[in-house]
């Protein structure tokens, strides 16, 4: 018998977070055969993995893959930074269920994606009728990565009330019980969990434009009985809370405490905030309080690296948290927004929101906002008040000027959170903050933290906060545990998702963030992260080499590797 693969001498990490040893791995039939000091045992294929680490391919807990999913299913962006399982479904968008145009209205302004791009998905959509259905479907597309689907409150809401309804009144009884029903089928038929959203930044576009979308117009009983249906069969339950009402957390403490076996509640998100310096300290006693005292099983999500966040002009996920930004970002032309500025009251508004110090996520400080490119290239490199100093006008003149004039032409970038490390350090180390909320898939034009796995192993070597296998087990073994996951272990008999890494790399800055014209994209602006291909050496899914030495391999994305992952039994 001769094994498809054998990677020798390299130092095997199993992702539970035990000390490395060196060995072989012998792989077969897309399996890990054997694990061992030495294999003996011929092999078709051999590599010489001295230096290298051998570890499980890492665990993306938060993305918004779904609608790249069906147009790109390699997932390529991700599989070169190492990722070889992902969570799709969060903060309660998701494709499961509903009429493809109206997912398209909840995704598109959510998650900044282009009308090309939405317009491809819909031009080829198909029509499931059910959650299960969509399940059958995601398992005969051509995966690079394992996928684990959570059911979007949002998609869900829609189909059963319509849209217009979902956004405007509560459910009926009926209703109620109709939502009860697809959720325990969909759970029954293999999703992890439930997603909701209380998050006011996400909003509708299409007809119900500016609306936010449907999971944020639902009540405390809607929400506590999709929860109670993830309880009863220790699934997922994800929540992005409402930062600006109290009450949301309330809620969110009452579903996710109390007796018997706990919730197992996963809520966006831990972060050092720019606008809030002590916040991050809040979060070590909440969960303490939480899962010792009231017998809760709650994960909170950080980033890895500061939250940096580019903006074209007027147009960013940033201004959803004011009326005036808003609209702003619902204007389909420059013309719109031109007409929009031409108003004195809307340029006062603006300005009473912007300079407004309550009720904010974003921390709107005009010295701490960048510009990149700008028709006038003096500006770059700048910030908006240094620019306002030399041309002595006050900094939010300028600003509103800057965006009445320039438009998408201007484009600005601004840190929000985690750039201080000595609290990011904190926040990852902490055993109840998964290391996670990468958003990959999202806002493909202001954000792409697709190698957030490899930047917490960087910030391990570098600051030696964590042990590497520590390290390796926060963004492998043990969110999968946590998920129900049969991924995330190095093991005989488990599927053969393996990383080659090279440690001395490591040893470097967290990478910037670039742009590209995307081809799987048809050519669109989307930025993205590159440098991990020294510390990548091969990427394994299903036994298969797609990545190495800097290069996407020929079969991601043109053949099935990845699994759709169903929970697994509780550990």
């Amino acid at each position: 018998m001769n094994l498809d693969l054998l990677i020798q001498n390299g130092l095997i990490f199993d992702g539970l977070g035990s000390a490395p040893v060196r060995g072989d791995v012998g792989i077969k039939n897309g399996k890990i055969f054997a694990i061992s000091p030495a294999i003996s045992t011929p092999a078709k294929e051999i590599v010489d993995a001295s230096g290298l680490w051998v570890t499980p391919g890492f665990i993306d807990i938060h993305t918004h893959y779904d609608l790249e999913l069906e147009i790109a299913p390699g997932l390529s962006e991700s599989v070169r930074h190492g990722v070889t399982s992902v969570v799709i479904g969060n903060c309660s968008l998701s494709i499961a269920i509903g009429e493809p145009q109206v997912l398209a209205d909840i995704f598109q302004r959510v998650e900044t994606l282009s009308h090309r791009l939405i317009s491809k998905w819909l031009n080829k959509s198909l029509a499931w009728q059910t959650p299960g259905e969509y399940l059958q479907h995601l398992q005969q597309l051509p995966l690079g990565p394992n996928v684990a689907p959570l059911l979007g409150h949002s998609a869900l809401r829609a189909y059963v009330m319509g849209l217009e309804r979902s956004l405007t009144v509560q459910p009926s009884k009926f209703e109620l019980k109709l939502m009860q029903r697809i959720t325990a089928d969909a759970l029954d038929a293999g999703f992890v969990g439930v997603s909701i959203d209380m998050f006011p930044w996400h909003r509708m576009s299409g007809e119900w434009q500016g609306y936010t979308i449907p999971s944020q117009h639902a009540k405390f009983r809607e929400y506590a009985m999709l929860a109670n249906l993830c309880k009863k069969r220790d699934r997922v339950f994800q929540v992005t809370p409402n930062l600006h009402k109290l009450n949301s957390f309330v809620d969110i403490l009452r579903m996710g405490s109390g007796f018997g076996k706990p919730l197992r509640l996963t809520i966006l998100s831990a972060l050092d905030a720019v606008h809030n310096r002590q916040l991050w300290r809040i979060f070590a006693p909440i969960l303490f309080i939480w899962n010792r005292l009231l017998n809760g099983n709650v994960r909170l999500q950080t980033l890895t690296e500061p939250f940096t966040i580019y903006s074209d002009g007027p147009v960013t996920p940033l201004f959803e948290e004011f009326p005036t930004g808003a609209q702003l970002n619902g204007c389909k032309s420059r013309q719109e927004r031109q007409q929009l500025w031409r108003s004195a009251s809307f340029c006062a508004q603006f300005r009473q929101e912007w300079l407004n110090k309550q009720l904010k996520s974003f921390h709107r400080q005009l010295e701490l906002m960048e510009v990149v490119n700008c028709p006038d290239a003096s500006w770059q490199g700048l910030n908006f008040a240094e620019i306002a100093r030399r041309q002595k006008q006050e900094p939010i003149d300028l600003f509103i000027q800057a965006l009445q004039e320039y438009d998408t032409d201007l484009r600005w970038v601004a840190t929000g959170a985690n750039d201080r490390l000595k609290p990011r350090l904190a926040m990852m180390q902490h055993p109840h903050i998964f290391p996670g909320f990468t958003d990959a898939g999202a806002h493909v034009r202001n954000l792409g933290y697709y190698d957030g796995a490899l930047s917490l192993l960087k910030q391990a070597v570098t600051t030696k906060f964590l042990t590497p296998e520590a390290a390796i087990s926060r963004v492998t073994g043990e969110p999968a545990a946590w998920f129900r996951l049969n991924t995330g272990v190095l093991k005989v008999g488990a599927k053969a998702d393996i990383l080659l890494l090279n440690p001395h790399a490591l040893n470097q800055p967290i990478s910037p963030q670039v742009e590209i014209l995307d081809p799987l994209l048809d050519n669109e602006p989307r930025i993205v992260k590159r440098g991990s291909d020294e510390i990548v050496q091969a990427v394994y899914i299903n036994g298969v080499r797609v990545f190495a030495e800097g290069k996407i391999g020929d079969r991601l994305g043109r053949e099935k590797l990845g699994s759709v992952l169903s929970p697994c039994k509780s550990s």
